[in-house]
């Protein structure tokens, strides 16, 4: 018997903003604009919109802020904030509340100007009590420790993790609208500043502007919108520590969690999944959640992302916007998953596009690999 929340949501309108570049304007602006291109994408108005999904890395009340921003009175709204995957979460929480009739068009969105705005992530005003007289640097030092650990564990290679970043920008060089489109090798990777042992600065995902709206309605109202519809078919989130000291286990994330109960959601398996989309913060990223998912077993991710497998023409389609390495990322990622998922579902990839795409993985991760967030959108032949 299936899941109740199985295909019972579908996204009928998503929306970009910011990309690759957004300067002087405000990270509301950005969303803003995200959100009229959503509602252009699926042929509705601002007043349709009674469900409020958001998070924000410059307002203490994000709901209410947009809320004003756009005109809208919410009846249901969602600030739940658990870092770049909130937004991935959101699409769990906005399914919820559609099944309950709590509303009937929410909107997931977010905007940012970090590259041109304010540029570096700033320190952090929430202290972390076991690391900060350690002089960390936040955050790349808990990504650099999960890396270390994993190289040490499993004979993982400093170039394996570059084949990510190099996967990722062949990609981005197929996206116009990527920050980062230039060449890049193996050597370009294993060559650049170190920043935190074993990473280096191309390591590193973006500092960069941009925003990303996600409309979805009830799926019996599915059909009645201009674009076919992409359906969310399992989503599940897990969480396992605040701060990188207390992670149990530095080589197996929550998305060792949160994957198993979103395929199970879905009815489907990682073996069925066309294109995968992953929060890769930091190249180790991208191999800890293809292990944790079940895209490869443990300790077997360097193996698995060698020889481009997982560039483009490689056997597994990962990351196809050039991710957060070379795409873009305005201090929280998420949302751009689940976006670039619904696009090739869609097939309006153009030169980036995978072939018969009709199962995506949309994955978010937050904090210091902290909170997982795991999606699994298909078309309706997969319903």
């Amino acid at each position: 018997m299936s899941h109740q929340l199985r295909g019972a949501a579908a996204i009928v309108g998503v929306g970009l903003s910011g990309l690759p570049s957004a300067p002087e304007r405000t990270a509301m602006e950005i969303l803003a604009e995200s959100v009229h291109r959503a509602l252009d994408d699926a042929g509705l108005k601002l007043g349709d919109i009674d469900g409020l999904f958001t998070g924000s890395s410059y307002h203490f009340l994000p709901s209410l802020s947009v809320a004003e921003y756009l005109g809208l009175k919410p009846k249901f709204q969602d600030t739940t904030m658990v870092g770049g995957s909130s937004f991935v979460g959101h699409l769990l929480n906005a399914a919820l509340a559609l099944n309950a009739g709590l509303c009937d068009v929410a909107l997931v969105c977010y905007g940012s100007n970090q590259g041109s705005g304010f540029g570096k992530l700033k320190t952090m005003s929430e202290t972390q009590p076991y690391e900060v007289p350690y002089e960390p640097r936040y955050p790349i030092s808990s990504y650099a420790l999960a890396a270390a650990r994993h190289m040490h564990e499993f004979d993982t290679r400093r170039e394996d993790l570059a084949e990510i970043a190099v996967a990722a920008r062949k990609w981005a060089q197929m996206n116009p609208l990527a920050v980062k489109r230039d060449p890049l090798s193996i050597d370009d990777v294993l060559n650049a500043r170190q920043i935190s042992d074993p990473l280096g600065l191309l390591d590193c995902c973006l500092v960069s502007d941009g925003g990303g709206a996600v409309i979805l309605v009830r799926r019996e109202r599915a059909k009645n919108f201009p674009k076919e519809p992409v359906f969310v078919l399992g989503c599940a989130g897990a969480t396992t520590h605040r701060q990188i000291s207390c992670m149990a286990n530095l080589t197996t994330t929550a998305a060792a969690d949160s994957g198993p109960r979103a395929f199970e959601m879905a009815g489907l398996r990682p073996s069925d999944i066309d294109v995968v989309e992953l929060y890769d913060a930091f190249t180790i990223n991208t191999l800890l959640f293809l292990e944790d998912l079940g895209f490869c077993e443990k300790g077997q991710g360097g193996a698995f992302v060698r020889d481009g497998r997982i560039a483009p023409g490689g056997a597994l389609p990962v990351n196809t916007n050039g991710g957060g390495l070379s795409c873009c990322h305005p201090g929280m990622y998420g949302i751009f998953t689940v976006i670039e998922a619904v696009q090739q579902l869609r097939g309006e990839s153009g030169d980036r596009q995978v072939a018969n795409a009709r199962t995506a993985v949309a994955h978010g991760n937050g904090g210091v690999l902290s909170s997982q967030v795991t999606s699994i959108l298909g078309t309706a032949d997969v319903l």
